[in-house]
C-alpha cells in the first residue's frame, strides 16, 4: 500500500482542563508539526463543548428502531448529515495523519472522544459500503497516532505491570477505529505520570513528545513495534 506523503494533519484533542498537561502535550505537537510547514488543524472537544451522543434525533425522521449505522449511510447518500458531522468528517477527509490527543480514562479514551468518533467516522463516509474496510477503507494509505497520557508510571504499564501491557488497552483505538477505516496505525505518544513528575521532568516530557512529532514521518505502526516485542518475548 502506497502511503501517503504527510501534509495535513488534524489534531483531535479531548481534556477538559486547558492547563493540563495534556493540553500542553497537545499544543506543543502542533507547533512542532507546524515548524515543518504543515498545515496543523486542532479540533479541541471540550473548548468546543462538542456534542457527543449519537441518537436518532440528529436524522431525518424515519419509522421504525433507530439503527446508528443504517441511518448514517442513508445521511452519506441523501447529504443530510448534521452541519457539525459534516464538518469534522471533511476535517479528517482532508487530514493525511490524525492525531487523537487525550488522557487515559479507565483505560480508555473519554467519552466525549468516543462520541466524536461515534458521530463523525460515519459508516459509508469514512468505512462500510462503497467506503470499505481495512487496507481497502476511505483513509487507506493515511496514518493515525495516539498522544496519551497516563496516571500511572510506565512500569505499572508493562506486560508484567500492575495494570498490564499498555498495548492492550490501545489496541481497540489502533486495530478497531484506526486500522478499521484504513488508517496505517502508528506507535503512540505516551507521557506516563506527569502529574507524578516535578517540572523539570515534565518540561522534558513536553519536549519528549514534541520530538516525536518532528520525526512523524518515519515514526513506525503499531503493528510492527507489536511483532517486534512478541519476537522479543
Amino acid at each position: 500500500m502506497t502511503t501517503t506523503p504527510i501534509s495535513t494533519v488534524l489534531i483531535v484533542h479531548a481534556h477538559p482542563e486547558p492547563t493540563s498537561f495534556s493540553t500542553a502535550q497537545a499544543h506543543g505537537a502542533c507547533r512542532a508539526l507546524e515548524a515543518q510547514g504543515l498545515h496543523v488543524d486542532l479540533l479541541d472537544l471540550y473548548a468546543q463543548a462538542w456534542q457527543p451522543v449519537l441518537d436518532r434525533h440528529e436524522f431525518p425522521a424515519f419509522d421504525g428502531p433507530f439503527k446508528p449505522q443504517r441511518e448514517q449511510w442513508s445521511a452519506v447518500r441523501d447529504g443530510t448529515l448534521p452541519d457539525d458531522v459534516r464538518s469534522d468528517l471533511d476535517r479528517v477527509l482532508a487530514a493525511d495523519l490524525l492525531v487523537l490527543s487525550f488522557p487515559l480514562w479507565w483505560f480508555s479514551m473519554p467519552a466525549i472522544l468516543k462520541g466524536w468518533l461515534d458521530r463523525v467516522f460515519v459508516m459509508g463516509g469514512v468505512a462500510g459500503g462503497d467506503a470499505g474496510l481495512f487496507e481497502t477503507a476511505r483513509l487507506a494509505g493515511r496514518r493515525a497516532v495516539a498522544l496519551v497520557t497516563t496516571g500511572g508510571p510506565a512500569a505499572a504499564f508493562a506486560p508484567d505491570g500492575a495494570f498490564g501491557d499498555i498495548d492492550e488497552f490501545l489496541f481497540h483505538i489502533h486495530r478497531g477505529v484506526f486500522e478499521f477505516v484504513g488508517y496505517d496505525a502508528l506507535t503512540p505518544v505516551i507521557t506516563y505520570g506527569p502529574a507524578h513528575l516535578d517540572d523539570a521532568a515534565r518540561a522534558d516530557a513536553l519536549r519528549a513528545a514534541a520530538d516525536a512529532f518532528r520525526d512523524i514521518e518515519h515514526r513506525p505502526s503499531a503493528a510492527t513495534s507489536r511483532t517486534r516485542r512478541s519476537l522479543a518475548g
